[in-house]
């Protein structure tokens, strides 16, 4: 049967035979989790640096030894020649039943030390029983890998290099205690040591992750974000929780806010820590501060780079539906599994998180953004209101669905004004507002009114077009040319559909090309967007703290790029960059609303269907409803009455346009009734 060579870091299906490739070694250590085979790896490197005459260690991942053949050729090669072999087991014997049965006749024909260790902290009498250690070093070495740590790992590796250098009938080893680490706690990566915060007065950010991080030292994503962070003059706080769903996490985090508030929370844990039954609002970070959801993908950097769906199935239900059901923002995927070329000191491709700079980044300046948002007063605040136009007719200027939403604005503004807000002159009624908005420019006729509203000079456009991926600029300019060639362009930059009042902007969404079909290329996945649309969110960017896209829906969320987890290359990322944005969204269409939550990091704030009432005329229509049925009623019992009507109806047909419509002209009054 033909062998397959490994990959670093894959890992093998169980009808699939492999070969490690491993050279013999004095001692094996097996175990399904990567951040074992880290921690280890890590361990045995410093060993080796500090005594290279060390006993050699191997390490290998028990998913790539799950075919018999595997198994069999492993122990032929490399455990027969082992005096010492632990293995790590979640799941107990049941897990690697093969694996185990040949390994514990390997090592009683070699006479090799044997470990078969829990996988967690529950006794398993059954793997003790496979074991031949006695119970004080099996005890202390399982002890050393549950508490984890670089400490522990090193004591660990230590003691297995003393239990392969001992001869049979020497004394028993002495194996250093396991240092605990606590349940839940503070750690600061830069400094090496615990705050409590209120040491600056620049706002708090904690970041909440697993305690599992700290035990394998796999700690890279959380420090270069904390680092990025402090950068941005930000105070972060690293939180090590065992679970947000256990009570004492929860109970430590109370503590940790009630003694250093934070300004906004950036979380690493996956799952829900909802309960059935549990009131929405009662969150487990239990303080009013936005919590931003921060994704440790556990996939490759390679397969997201090449992929247009961000995320696979796991991270996707662990790292993105589930904690929605929380309410967090979610931001983007800082980090991604990599595993390198196998380590000298163990021949293990050891898997690691390995973070991705620009996407820290823009973590951090979201973080940044909510943060700032929240340390400006409200009457310095700047709010973007952006309204949808689909498709772009000035007749469907501000058609959210399910929503009225010029009432909506003005009742917004009306909001905004009462809470403090700088709202300027800005239209405190409906009929008001789209006057204003029709006065242009609109999408239908870009120069209507083209001096009057907000201008973005040419020189302010290309330094924010200049910082853009180079991918996305690229796109741009093959599908829509220079800039000079959009209809916005005015000859000095771009006049844009945003008008200013106070701190506030009101705006029509810009669509998303010319000369197209307009509502075929609405949901376009491959569409880009032409300059001025990039215009029009650059003036927001560098105008307002916030936007707000009033109901359901707009087309940024919709723009060419990742599902989800976007990159710099993806179109809604360079194009809103990392804002804070709330959105009004009718409750019954999850499905859309998702698109702007998981793509743009949008707060989607529910409102209900509208009430359902009789369908029918309204207004003028409805009086002249009214004066043709009372002469219907009037043409039997009171002609005289049914002229009158007659000419009434006449009237007003032809006031209200409807003659045209009827095919009629001016003098055809009985041809109308």
């Amino acid at each position: 049967m033909h062998l397959l060579a490994a990959q670093p870091g894959a890992l093998s299906d169980n009808d699939e035979a492999i070969d490690l490739e491993q050279s013999p070694g004095d001692i094996v250590f097996l175990s399904a989790a990567d951040t074992d085979l880290s921690l280890i790896t890590t361990a045995q490197e410093a060993r080796l640096a500090e005594h290279p005459e060390a006993p050699t260690l191997r390490a290998a991942n028990l998913m790539q030894l799950q075919h018999p053949m595997s198994v069999d050729l492993y122990l032929e090669r490399v455990v027969r020649q082992a005096r010492v072999v632990v293995v790590r087991l979640l799941g107990g014997r049941a897990y690697w039943p093969y694996g185990v049965e040949q390994l514990v006749a390997a090592c009683q024909a070699s006479s090799a030390a044997l470990a078969l260790l829990p996988g967690d902290d529950r006794e398993d009498a059954e793997l003790r029983g496979w074991s031949g250690l006695d119970a004080a070093t099996y005890d202390a070495l399982w002890s050393l890998l549950g508490q984890g740590g670089a400490i522990n790992a090193r004591a660990f590796v230590d003691a297995l290099g003393a239990l392969a250098a001992r001869d049979r009938g020497d004394a028993q080893i002495t194996i250093r205690a396991a240092e605990t680490l606590p349940e839940n706690g503070l750690l600061y990566p830069l400094r090496g040591d615990a705050i409590t915060g209120g040491e600056s007065d620049s706002p708090i950010v904690p970041l909440v992750f697993y305690r599992a991080l700290v035990q394998a030292g796999d700690l890279a994503p959380v420090q270069a974000l904390a680092e990025a962070l402090s950068a941005r003059g930000l105070s972060p706080l690293p939180i090590f929780l065992k679970s947000l769903k256990d009570a004492e996490s929860r109970a430590f985090l109370a503590a940790t806010f009630a003694q250093a508030p934070p300004s906004v929370i950036l979380n690493f844990t996956a799952f829900s820590a909802a309960k059935p039954g549990q009131a929405s609002d009662d969150s487990p970070f239990g303080v009013d501060a936005p919590v931003i959801q921060a994704v440790l993908s556990g996939g490759s950097r390679e397969a997201w780079q090449e992929g247009t769906q961000g995320l696979g199935p796991r991270d996707l239900a662990m790292n993105v539906v589930l904690p929605e059901v929380d309410g967090r923002i979610l931001s983007r995927a800082v980090s991604f599994k990599s595993a390198g070329t196998p380590s000298p000191a163990t021949e293990c491709s050891v898997v690691r998180h390995q973070p991705l700079p620009d996407r820290i980044d823009w973590v951090a300046g979201l973080a940044e953004s909510w943060a700032r948002l929240r340390a400006c007063a409200p009457a310095e605040r700047g709010v973007a209101l952006v309204l949808a136009n689909y498709p772009n007719k000035d007749s469907r200027i501000a058609n959210g669905v399910g929503l009225d939403a010029p009432a909506s604005t003005t009742g917004l503004l009306q909001a905004l004004l009462q809470a403090g807000y700088d709202i300027g002159d800005a239209p405190t009624a409906p009929d008001a507002l789209m006057q204003l908005l029709l006065s242009g420019p609109t999408n239908l006729d870009p120069g209507r009114n083209a001096t009057t509203t907000l201008h973005l000079s040419a020189s302010e456009y290309a330094a924010f077009f200049d910082q853009l991926d180079a991918g996305v600029r690229t796109a741009v300019k093959a599908r829509w040319g220079e800039p000079a060639e959009d209809p916005f362009w005015n000859g000095t930059g771009f006049h844009l559909a945003l008008h200013r009042f106070g701190n506030i902007l009101i705006g029509i969404q810009p669509q998303r090309g010319y000369h197209l079909d307009i509502e075929g290329t609405y949901h376009d996945p491959d569409l880009v967007p032409p300059h001025g649309y990039l215009a029009f969110y650059a003036a927001i960017r560098a105008q307002a703290h916030a936007v707000i896209h009033v109901g359901k829906h707009g087309n940024l969320e919709w723009l060419p790029g990742k599902a989800l987890a976007l990159s710099k290359g993806c179109f809604p990322d360079a194009v809103l960059g990392p804002m804070p944005q709330l959105y009004p969204f009718i409750v019954n269409d999850p499905g859309e609303g998702s698109q702007a939550k998981r793509r743009t990091a949008a707060v989607v704030i529910d409102h209900l269907t509208p009430p359902l009432t009789r369908a029918g005329l309204h207004g003028d229509l409805s009086a002249l409803e009214a004066d043709v049925d009372e002469y219907f009623q009037a043409a039997g019992l009171h002609p005289a009455r049914a002229e009158l009507l007659a000419r009434d109806i006449a009237e007003k047909v032809h006031d209200f346009g409807l003659t045209d419509d009827l095919g009629l002209t001016d003098g055809d009054g009985d041809a109308a009734v």
